[in-house]
């Protein structure tokens, strides 16, 4: 949805309504309604449900306070602390900021409503203006605790487990939700928040506060969500962003953004040469990330994406310990370096690794929180998966479990089709050791791969021992005692190269033996230097791996793209931001399509198209290969063990 303007939220505006927002926290009242305070007879009396029932809060008398119930907890988790423990005070404060924020946006929405002039004369209304003043407080009220929710979200849920299935079976939901009045909005939504907090299964550690209160108001966004179609005079809510000043923080009507926002996760900063080999891998990481620093963030596009040289989804593929989590590391490094030279604000966002649930729906619920900021134009956005196998297996493989299948059928969605938004700021990566256990639809999603080998050469070994024992040498000197190489400086190999025909130093033709007789076959028809050539080679191609099809001849196109734009941009554009990357979009484009006329200098079109079909035939040879084997090799280790069986029992 798109919103017509935004509109600042000042602090100093929220500082002159603190003092009402703190007056909530320590004390409000509210009566239960009759459907709040009807339980089925059947529920055991030690249930929350039959707790939350019993509440008894009546509008005469009772006096809630949520900060008194706080420090309650405090005394009764941590009696010999003198100051109020993190995790407590934190979430205070956080209900302190929401509630404050929730004011400020009831008093914004009856301004521009014209809600606070139906209030002044509210004595004077006849029946048709009380009834639209009542309307206009209903949705007032929906909205004010909206944003409080939504606030309280914003600042407990990135310090929060990704977790809350153990907190979500312990809450039995919101037994009402009042949006008569502001008031009676914000007394019934603090009541049961408190009830929950009083009651002794909910908390048990001072972090219980915080998955708690993530919990209730994701509950609390829930419901009114479920209302929003029951509510008028919403015109000023849906036309508009409502911004925190020195802030990530916005509120753009109703959308609940909050599941596309998310925190940089730290990592361990590595550069490319401490990385030994890979040199395919290194050169692929280095231009990933020249190409999203090329983004512009006022046009909202990547001029790559219109030469072709910029890829949302690649692989990154080899047997275990050659560098995966290494690498991961190394283009976050170089990119959030480059960033905050460039002060483009950076996240980086790996899948986490409990993102499958056992519960149904559970997968899929986290893996959409996961994918939605990777449509979040304002940053750049690095989104690996590490041991991809885990999460994107194949789908038809027995015993697969249904949190997998969530899982994927979220990734295919939001990486093509209505949802799949990409500005080219963001680029997932998948990472694994075994690409042949990924679903076939996964694997056609990506558009560039490379293969992670790790150390391969002499050099490459010196290299990889150097770097371990470099570490004796500096601590305690001559205590490695052997000889250097002669003619060699360490870690001269471990540079990153020009382009990637420094390392395409390989056969013209395919090195898998069914793509090669494939190959040679369409060969003796036709050139390679005409398109015939190679829509008889798809053709055939396709005879023998059924799997293949247009959108693999789409990501060849992809990879054909990426090589025609493989060309440095110079240093001085780094050292100097304003040459390249504080142009507009249009200067950008037309400067790198003038680098990449002088990078085809002395290259072949055709030769290009060729190498690169050759590479991506292989590698779908291989993968189909390397899982026949697996299955053939698991077959025959079924039957040594029926084999085994019988002779025991004879």
């Amino acid at each position: 949805m798109e919103h017509n303007s935004t509109f600042p939220i000042k602090f100093s505006e929220l500082e002159a309504l603190r003092d009402e927002a703190t007056s909530y926290l320590k004390g409000i009242q509210w009566e239960q309604g009759n459907k709040a305070k009807r339980r089925d007879k059947n529920v055991p009396d030690t249930s929350i449900m039959m707790y939350l029932a019993k509440a008894n809060g009546t509008a005469n008398n009772e006096v809630i306070s949520v900060s008194q119930t706080i420090l309650s907890l405090k005394k009764r988790l941590l009696p010999d602390s003198v100051a109020i423990p993190l995790r407590l005070n934190q979430s205070l404060l956080a209900l302190q900021e929401g509630l404050t924020l929730a004011i400020w946006l009831r008093d914004n929405y009856a301004d521009a409503s014209g809600l606070s002039g139906l209030s002044e004369k509210l004595s004077t209304l006849d029946n048709s203006q009380r009834h639209q003043f009542d309307s206009k407080q209903q949705t007032a009220t929906a909205f004010m605790l909206y944003g409080c929710a939504y606030r309280i979200l914003y600042e407990l849920k990135p310090s929060v487990s990704d977790d809350l299935a153990v907190m979500k079976n312990k809450f039995a939901g919101i037994p009402e939700l009042s949006l008569m009045s502001p008031l009676k909005g914000i007394s019934c939504m603090l009541f049961y928040f408190d009830k929950y907090l009083n009651h002794p299964e909910i908390i048990t550690s001072d972090e219980d506060v915080a998955v708690f209160s993530v919990v209730f108001f994701e509950a609390i966004i829930a419901e009114i969500q479920m209302r929003i179609a029951s509510l008028d005079f919403t015109e000023t809510i849906t036309d508009r962003t409502y911004k925190l000043e020195k802030s990530d923080f916005a509120i753009s009507g109703w959308e609940n953004t909050m599941e596309g926002s998310a925190k940089s996760v730290e990592f361990n900063k590595i550069q490319f040469e401490e990385i030994v080999g890979n040199r395919d891998a290194k050169h692929f990481a280095r231009r990933l990330t020249e190409r999203m620093l090329s983004y512009d963030f006022q046009a909202k596009k990547n001029p790559f994406q219109e030469l072709g040289g910029f890829m949302p989804v690649f692989m990154g593929y080899g047997i275990p310990g050659t560098g995966k989590s290494m690498l991961i590391a190394a283009i976050a490094t170089r990119l959030k370096e480059h960033c905050d030279n460039l002060d483009i604000p950076f996240l980086f966002h790996p899948m986490p690794d409990t993102l499958i649930s056992t519960f149904q729906g559970g997968s899929a619920e986290k893996m959409v929180q996961w994918m939605k900021p990777l449509s979040d134009p304002t940053k750049l956005i690095f989104a690996p998966i590490d041991d991809a196998e885990n999460n994107l297996q194949e789908r038809t493989t027995q015993g697969v479990s249904a949190g997998v299948k969530e899982v994927i059928g979220v990734f295919l969605r939001y990486t093509e089709g209505a949802y799949a938004i990409n500005y080219g700021n963001s680029s997932i990566g998948l990472f694994t050791n075994l690409p042949e256990m990924l679903d076939k639809a996964v694997i056609s999603r990506v558009q560039g791969r490379f293969k992670i080998d790790g150390a391969r050469t002499i050099p490459d070994f010196i290299d990889q021992d150097y770097l371990w024992w470099r570490k004796f040498e500096k601590t305690m000197p001559d205590f490695v005692n052997m000889t250097n190489p002669e003619k060699y400086k360490f870690l001269s190999e471990q540079g990153l190269v020009q382009n990637l025909g420094e390392i395409l130093n390989q056969s013209e033709k395919p090195t898998e033996a069914k793509v090669l007789e494939i190959y040679e076959r369409t060969e003796n028809q036709f050139d390679t230097n005409q398109h015939l050539f190679f829509a008889e080679l798809y053709k055939n191609i396709q005879k023998e791996f059924a799997f293949f099809s247009s959108r693999d001849i789409r990501n060849i196109q992809s990879a054909i793209s990426l090589r025609l734009s493989d060309f440095d941009l110079p240093q001085q554009w780094f050292e100097d931001p304003t040459l390249y990357f504080k142009q507009d979009y249009d200067t950008k484009f037309k400067m790198l399509q003038d680098l990449m006329k002088q990078n085809m200098k002395g290259l072949n079109f055709s030769d290009i198209r060729r190498q690169e079909t050759v590479r991506y035939l292989d590698n779908v040879a291989t993968i189909a290969d390397t899982d026949f084997k697996r299955q053939v090799e698991g077959r025959i280790a079924d039957m040594k063990v029926q084999i085994a069986a019988r002779q025991f029992f004879e």
